[in-house]
Formats: C-alpha cells, structure tokens, sequence
C-alpha cells in the first residue's frame, strides 16, 4: 500500500510540475516571442506562460529543500521581472515554518484543492463497442483541439480563444499522449496524459455537450489508464477542486484524497 506522506508528495508535485515545465517548453517553441520560461529553484520548479495562464506558477516549493527567504527572493524575481502574479502551489507537507515564512512576506491563500492518487493497473472491464479512444498521430491534432476547446468552451464561451492556444500547447508537449474518444467514429472527448517517475497524471479532459453521458469519458480514462500501465507506471494522480463533481467522478474510479493543497498568492 501507498501511504500519504512526504515521499508521496514529492512524486506528486514534481509530475505536476514536470507537465508545467513541458508546457512551457512547447510554447516556447509554438510562440518564441511569448516569453515562456522556467527555472528550477531548492528543487521547486517555477514556470512562466504568460501573465494570465494557469500554468503560471510553482509546484513543490518547501518539499524538497526548507523554504528560505532566499528561495522566496529567487522565486518572485523571476515572476515579478516577468510582470507575473507570484503564485505557489503548496503541499501540506512543506510544514507549518513554510505557511509562516508565506504569511510574513504577505502571502495571502487564493484556492485549495485536493491532490487524488490510486495504483495504476491494467483496466478489465469492458466498455461500449460504441466507444474507441486511441493516442492521437501528428496528423490529428487540430481535431484533437477543436474537441478539447468545443468541450471547455461549452461552460466558458468567453475564453474560446485562450483554449485553442492552451489545446495547441496541449498538443505539442513532449512525452505527454493525447487521447481522443470517438462514438461510433465521432470525435467526441480529448484528454491528456502526464508521464514522470512513474507516475500517470490525468488532465484535460472534456466532452463535446451533445456526446455527454454516453461513455466516452468512462473509457477515455480507462484507456489512459491501460496506457500508463503499459509504459509501467505504479501511480496515478488526478487534482480536483473539494466537492466537485470531478473529485466524485475520481473517487467512483479507484482515487481516493492524498492530500488538500493551497495556492498562496503574493499580494503587495
């Protein structure tokens, strides 16, 4: 068995950084002149995406080393250089020096979410004969991204734009599959996968409105699932937000909560 702990923590929080790190190399080179960057700091990696991305942010800061004030100067300045809010996602296991050391320098915490985590193996269920998903080819990825955004979009019309750049990226990483899920030969689901340590971090997954509740998202993860056992990952994690349907969805399927995680902000 898997026990929550610091070891568990560092796996976790250095796929989700490692996925951050790709993104922002797969920007780089979709958009040179977009200023994506990353640097890695007392074993914390930071990223840089843009001022307004999601992806703009640290993962594993005070797991690795203990935080210090100099870690902290390094951090911001690389954000704030950038004109970038300075944002870290931080693992309970960082300890309660690492909170204080946050709210003396003016943190102030801005979300909180549940990290999820279950062993990988090899799904046996069957699933609808309906259903395919495969990892895309080259060929296939703007298809895979107006999938992705049609999916996103449907709750979030206004970011339209943003989701077919954040797809595109998306879509470029290295090491990390897309899969796409046909109903009867229709593109109807997208979803990624994260590959570091051998661990499987699950992301990104959507559905068209009208193909909802027909399975797609069902086999989707269990295909990723049999993918990630297949590249011989012992782990799977998912992130989701406490109560919501997506955390419900995760422990229906195996995933149970590793730990709850705050995202601190740096207010001036």
């Amino acid at each position: 068995m898997t026990f929550s702990d610091l070891a568990l923590s560092r796996r976790l929080e250095r796929t989700e950084g490692r996925a951050c790190v790709e993104f922002a190399e797969a920007q780089r080179r979709l958009y040179p002149d977009s200023g994506a960057e990353w640097i890695e700091c007392a074993g914390a990696y930071a990223a840089f995406n843009g001022v307004d991305s999601p992806v703009t942010q640290t993962f594993g800061l005070g797991i690795f080393e203990e935080l210090t004030r100099a870690t902290l100067d390094t951090v911001e300045r690389f954000f704030l250089d950038r004109s970038a809010p300075v944002l870290h996602e931080v693992s309970p296991f960082a300890g309660g020096a690492a909170l204080d050391l946050l709210c003396s320098r003016n943190y102030r915490p801005v979300e909180i979410c549940n990290v999820l985590y279950r062993p990988v193996e090899r799904p046996t269920a069957e699933h609808d004969s309906h259903v395919t998903v495969r990892v895309i080819g080259p060929d296939e990825a703007q298809v895979w991204i107006d999938v992705s955004t049609k999916g996103w979009a449907h709750e979030l019309p206004e970011l339209r734009e943003t989701l077919l750049q954040l797809g595109a990226i998306f879509a470029a990483r290295d090491g990390s599959p897309c899969f796409l899920a046909e109903l009867d030969g229709k593109p109807g689901a997208a979803g990624v996968l994260g590959i570091h340590d051998k661990v499987a971090l699950f992301g990104g997954a959507s559905t068209v409105p009208e193909l909802r509740r027909r399975g797609l998202q069902t086999t989707l993860l269990n295909e990723r699932m049999r993918y990630a056992f297949d590249q011989g990952c012992d782990l799977a994690m998912m992130v989701a937000i406490p109560g919501s349907d997506s955390q419900r969805n995760a422990e229906r399927r195996g995933f149970r909560i590793a730990y709850t995680r705050t995202k601190w902000k740096l207010y001036s």
